[in-house]
């Protein structure tokens, strides 16, 4: 490159990094995409193709308006990924062997200590992306589980919310197993919240905090499980911030999950809600009709005695839950069949699993909705039955509405009366442009955000899946 053309390119990132801030533009831009100019265009050339799809959609009008600032008119833009041999990952490795080569040497010079690793790590060591089953529920998630398997630390931290059950811990593990095999880094520790917190006050009593914060620290990849549970520990939540911020500094890579998205996390504070969300959050749904089916396959493969057809499907509709109740009842399958020398079909299936497909089916009725919704739009409890006609009200009791015919016998009348109406004909009017909104793809506000309607709907949902 020449050096006018290094001199557009500088002037380029530097207009661009005024546009997006440099927070933004360091986590996504500083070392992971390069600027060319080729003849009469400019090609935007990423590290990957995940990298190159998030800045292709997030960032590309304010990349067109920086190039038309700096290069003039209208400049056509190429977006690239790099081939694997590019000159830029050759780099990066070469980055990678001196990091590793420099562990090595520090660890000639000093006792061996192998990262500890938790009851559960052990059990769950081998466990591997390609076995988790991947749809509609997760597929995002997994995408930038394997961009991070192939570049660590490039996008951190790497933060997975979703109801209990969804997969994330089962993610979460994977990476860090493929981490160390793929990449061949040795310091990876995964530990439950729990456990972070037991490690911290073990330190604080005698242990010293050296030895924690090395531990914790000194790694390449550092994974926490349930974040949600730190809310209220003040002490924990202090040294968690300046372990993410240390990891952070020194390009390290971290991996996150919780119950819930970190906007909805404020009793971590709102420093360590900005870490979280300055990284690459994904949300994981349960799963769908199709999921649970492949899943209920998978884990009949462990069942000694064969499961027919007609009972993986009885078990995927009547499971509607997570994977360790699809898990629990082949269990319960393979102890009867073997107590009982009986053939698994389906009236065993149904007389055996009686209790567990009852307990499934979980009743909702209208104070559950009016929970829901108002935990969803920080509502207080009861707001929906004042006479109150602001949107911040007005749309989220027209949503429990038809939340309530949706899941609830509840004849209009009753509804209307539940939610403070004086005719039943708010009930029919509250159904009818809801279900306007969701075929428009509308949005609705949820605090100081827009949300879209059917993002709204779906974590209303969990909610009253999950209780």
């Amino acid at each position: 490159m020449t050096r006018d053309a290094q001199e557009v390119v500088s002037a380029l990132r530097k207009d661009l990094a005024a546009r997006i801030g440099a927070d933004r533009f360091e986590l996504w831009f500083d070392r992971q995409v390069r600027f060319e100019l080729s003849g009469d265009r400019v090609v935007v050339q990423a590290a990957d193709q995940f990298t190159l799809d998030r800045i292709r959609k997030h960032f590309r009008t304010e990349i067109a308006a920086a190039i038309a600032n700096i290069v003039g008119g209208e400049t056509p833009i190429d977006f690239q990924a790099a081939s694997r041999d590019d000159s830029e990952g050759r780099s990066t490795a070469q980055q990678t062997s001196s990091r590793r080569a420099k562990a090595a040497g520090d660890a000639h010079r000093r006792p061996k200590q192998r990262p500890a690793r938790s009851s559960k790590e052990k059990l769950n060591r081998d466990v591997r992306l390609e076995t988790l089953i991947t749809g509609p529920a997760n597929r995002v998630a997994v995408t930038a589980a394997r961009s991070i398997i192939e570049r660590p630390g490039a996008v951190s931290p790497l933060f997975l919310y979703g109801p209990p059950g969804c997969g994330k811990t089962h993610l979460q593990r994977a990476v860090c197993a493929q981490v160390r095999r793929a990449a061949g880094l040795r310091r990876v520790i995964s530990l439950a919240s729990e456990q972070f917190t037991s490690l911290f006050l073990e330190a604080l009593r005698g242990s010293g905090l050296p030895s924690f914060r090395r531990k914790v620290r000194d790694v390449d990849v550092l994974a926490i499980d349930d974040i949600q549970f730190f809310a209220g520990k003040r002490a924990t939540l202090v040294e968690l911030q300046h372990t993410v911020d240390a990891l952070l500094r020194n390009g390290r890579q971290l991996i996150l999950t919780a119950d819930r998205p970190p906007s909805d996390l404020t009793r971590l504070g709102p420093e360590l809600v900005t870490r979280l969300a300055g990284g690459l959050v994904c949300g994981i749904d349960l799963a769908d009709f199709e999921m649970r089916l492949a899943i209920v396959r998978q884990q009949a493969l462990r069942c000694r005695r064969t499961i027919p057809n007609d009972v993986i499907e009885l078990l995927a509709a009547e499971l509607t839950g997570d994977a360790r109740q699809i898990g629990g009842a082949i269990n319960r399958l393979d102890a009867a069949s073997e107590a009982l020398n009986a053939t698994i079909t389906l009236d065993f299936a149904k007389r055996e699993l009686e209790d567990i497909f009852r307990a499934t089916v979980r009743i909702v009725r209208l104070p559950d909705i009016e929970r829901a919704v108002c935990n969803a739009f920080a509502l207080e409890p009861k707001t929906l039955r004042e006479n109150r006609k602001t949107k911040s009200v007005s749309h989220p009791r027209m949503l429990a509405m038809w939340l309530a015919r949706k899941y609830t016998r509840a004849a209009f009348s009753e509804i209307s009366e539940y939610f403070g109406r004086r005719s039943h004909s708010t009930v029919i009017s509250a159904e009818k442009k809801v279900n306007r909104w969701v075929s428009d793809g509308a949005t609705v506000q949820i605090g100081q955000a827009a949300c879209k309607i059917e993002d709204a709907l779906r974590r209303i949902e969990t909610q009253l899946r999950t209780g």
